[in-house]
C-alpha cells in the first residue's frame, strides 16, 4: 500500500482509475480522486452492488436473492488490490487498479470465488499455474456503425481465410505491434499472436502465470484489447460464435500444478504419457464434472452455437493426448511443460468463473482419486460416449445441472451457485422473449 501511495504521489496524479469485474466478466469502473484513492487503500470504498445484480445490458435480474429492489441496491464494500497496479499508456501514463468485493458481497464476487478455490487447493498442497489463449474477431467498424448495420454484413479487418498469415500480420503490423507493446506495458504480456482461420480473426496466447494473476491478466486483456481496437478504428469481439459460416472463438486454458517447493505435480517419468497419478485424477475430475459445471464454462446463449461437431469444439466430456478434437487435451512434456488444456472453454466466459470450474473439478478429482474414461485417439467426433459424458445442449439445462451439483455447492458455496445459476436462467428467459430472423424467414409466409 505504501508503494501505491508513493507512485500516485510521484506522478502528481489527481485521479486514479479503479475497476471490478461483474458476473459476466465485464469490467465496471470509474475515476476516483487522489484523496479518495489514498483513503480507500486502508478502508476500501463503496461500489453500488447493482453491478452484481444486472446483466451485460444493465438490465436488472428479477430472480436473485443477493441484491435487488428488495435490498435497495446499497453500496458494497470493495478493497483495492495494490499489486494489480498498471500504467495506462494511452491516458498520459495514468494508473489503474483492480478491486475485489469484500464481505458480505464476496460470496458472489467472481474474483473472490477463484481466490477461495485456490486457497483450498493450497491447503491440499498445490499451487496452480495457468495460461489463457483467446481467439477474437476484429472488424473495421465502430460502436455506431455496428448498430446502424444491425450487426449484419460487418467488414472484417482482413478478408477471407488465411490462418498464420505473415502477409496479414505484416500488412497490419501497426495494430499488431500496438497490441503487443501495450499489453506488455500493462503487465499482461502476449507470448504468441497470429492471424487465425477466418476473416479478421486473431489469436493471442497470454504468458503463463500463477492462477489468480493469470485470471486478472485474461480479464484485463479482454477489456483492453477492445479498447486498443476501438482507438484504432476497429471493434474486437469475444463472442463464442459470430457467424454460422465462420469458426467459433475459443478461450482455451492451459493448467498445471506444482508443489509448494516448485516441483511439478503432473509429471512422472516412466508413467504412460508421463502423467502422474495426480494428473490422471485431475483429468478424471475435470471429465466427470464438466457436464454439471458447464454453465460456468459456457455462460451465454451464444456459447452453445459453438459447441457443435466438426468446428474444433467438443460436444462430450472427452480427453486425449495431443488431441485437439477432445474437450481435454493432455500435453506431455518436461516437468516444466507437462499440462492439460481445457479446450471446452470459449472466449465469452468470465475468466475467474471458468478457471474456478476447471481447477476445482480437477482438484476434486485428486481428492477423490477419480479415474478418467478411456483415452480417445483419432477423431473424437466419430465416437459414441456414455450419456453421462454428454454436455448439456442449452444454457437452461446447464443452469439446472449446476444447481443440482453437490460438488459445486461444496466448492463454490450455495450462495454463489444459486446466484450464478439464476443469472443464467435470466439470460435464457431474455433470449426466449425475442423473435429471430430465422423464425420470420421460415414461418412468416408459409406456416
Amino acid at each position: 500500500m505504501a508503494d501505491a501511495r508513493a507512485i500516485v504521489a510521484e506522478r502528481g496524479l489527481e485521479h486514479v482509475k479503479v475497476g471490478v469485474f461483474d458476473i459476466d466478466g465485464i469490467m465496471r469502473g470509474k475515476y476516483i480522486s487522489r484523496d479518495k484513492f489514498i483513503s480507500s487503500l486502508d478502508g476500501g470504498f463503496g461500489f453500488c452492488d447493482v453491478v452484481l445484480g444486472w446483466d451485460c445490458q444493465d438490465q436488472l435480474y428479477d430472480n436473485v436473492k443477493y441484491t435487488g429492489w428488495h435490498t435497495g441496491y446499497p453500496d458494497a464494500p470493495v478493497r483495492i488490490l495494490p499489486d494489480t497496479c498498471r500504467e495506462l499508456p494511452f491516458e498520459d501514463n495514468g494508473l489503474f487498479f483492480l478491486g475485489e468485493f469484500s464481505p458480505p458481497s464476496e460470496i458472489v464476487c467472481p474474483r473472490a470465488l477463484l481466490r477461495r478455490v485456490l486457497e483450498r487447493g493450497r491447503s491440499m498442497g498445490y499451487e496452480a499455474y495457468v495460461g489463457f489463449e483467446y481467439e477474437f474477431f476484429v472488424f473495421t467498424e465502430t460502436p455506431e456503425s455496428v448498430r446502424e448495420k444491425n450487426y449484419r454484413d460487418l467488414t472484417p479487418m482482413a478478408p477471407g481465410w488465411f490462418g498464420y498469415s505473415v502477409i496479414r500480420n505484416s500488412a497490419g503490423s501497426d495494430f499488431y505491434r500496438q497490441l503487443l507493446d501495450q499489453c506488455r506495458h500493462m503487465d499482461m504480456a502476449i507470448e504468441g499472436l497470429h492471424e487465425e482461420t477466418g476473416p479478421g480473426v486473431m489469436e493471442a496466447a497470454i504468458a503463463l502465470d500463477s492462477a489468480l494473476s493469470a485470471a486478472d491478466k485474461a480479464a484485463l486483456f479482454k477489456t483492453f484489447a477492445k479498447i486498443i481496437a476501438q482507438k484504432n478504428g476497429y471493434m474486437a469481439t469475444f463472442m463464442a460464435k459470430v457467424s454460422k459460416d465462420w469458426p467459433g472463438q475459443s478461450g482455451h486454458i492451459h493448467l498445471s500444478l506444482k508443489s509448494p517447493s516448485g516441483d511439478s505435480v503432473f509429471h512422472e517419468a516412466g508413467k504412460p504419457h508421463a502423467m502422474s497419478d495426480a494428473m490422471r485424477w485431475f483429468v478424471g475430475g475435470q471429465q466427470m464434472l464438466m457436464p454439471e459445471l458447464l454453465a460456468m464454462v459456457a455462460p451465454t446463449i451464444n456459447s452453445y452455437r459453438r459447441l457443435i461437431p466438426g468446428y474444433w469444439a467438443p460436444t462430450d466430456s472427452t480427453w486425449g493426448v495431443e488431441n485437439r478434437t477432445t474437450a481435454l487435451r493432455v500435453i506431455p512434456g518436461s516437468p516444466k511443460s507437462q499440462r492439460v488444456e481445457y479446450r471446452v472453454a470459449a472466449a465469452d466466459a468470465n475468466p475467474y468463473v471458468i478457471l474456478s470450474a476447471a481447477l476445482a473439478s480437477g482438484l476434486w478429482g485428486i481428492e477423490n482419486k477419480v479415474e478418467p474414461g478411456p483415452v480417445v485417439t483419432g477423431n473424437a467426433y466419430d465416437r459414441k460416449y456414455p450419456a453421462r459424458l454428454a454436455l448439456p445442449r442449452t444454457l437452461w439445462d446447464s443452469a439446472q445441472r449446476l444447481k443440482g451439483s453437490k460438488m459445486a455447492r461444496d466448492w463454490f458455496g450455495d450462495a454463489f451457485v444459486e446466484h450464478f445459476a439464476a443469472t443464467r436462467e435470466w439470460e435464457e428467459r431474455e433470449f426466449r422473449k425475442h423473435i429471430s430472423d430465422w423464425e420470420l424467414q421460415r414461418y412468416f409466409e408459409i406456416i
